[in-house]
């Protein structure tokens, strides 16, 4: 029912005005523009982001996002320098190195946006 629909990823971010500095600045996403309801929107690999103002943010304990990358090593080394800060994790079942995961069929990283909310890039792995 739902399969040709386009998707549009919602993120509630406090302060809209640092979150587009940060999704512009430091990501490189290209600025679609304001929506008559106050959400800043992006076009983002065929889907779409929209930033919406929410006073009291609602900080994701999960990846609210994961951006589908060719090569993640070079991705990471692309983000820091634009100032991307990568987390680091050795639990049980999850363990970067060089702030990478593999997990199963892909290699994942982690970071956070400004408003605290979990980012990920993550590159599928060759089925074998």
């Amino acid at each position: 029912m739902l399969s040709d629909a386009a998707v549009t990823t919602m993120l509630p971010v406090k302060d809209i005005d640092r979150a587009r500095r940060f999704y512009e600045g430091r990501l490189g996403l290209k600025p679609g523009g304001f929506k008559p309801d106050g959400k800043f929107v992006y076009v983002v690999g065929g889907s779409t982001l929209a930033l919406f103002p929410k006073p009291e943010g609602t900080k994701a304990d999960h990846t609210a996002i994961s951006f589908r990358v060719g090569d993640i090593v070079a991705s990471i080394e692309e983000l820091k320098r634009a100032g991307v800060v990568f987390e680091d994790y050795d639990f049980p079942g999850l363990k970067t190195v060089n702030h990478v995961c593999v997990l199963g069929a892909e290699k994942a990283a982690w970071f956070k946006d400004t408003e605290g909310n979990y980012l990920c890039i993550h590159e599928d792995l060759p089925e074998a």
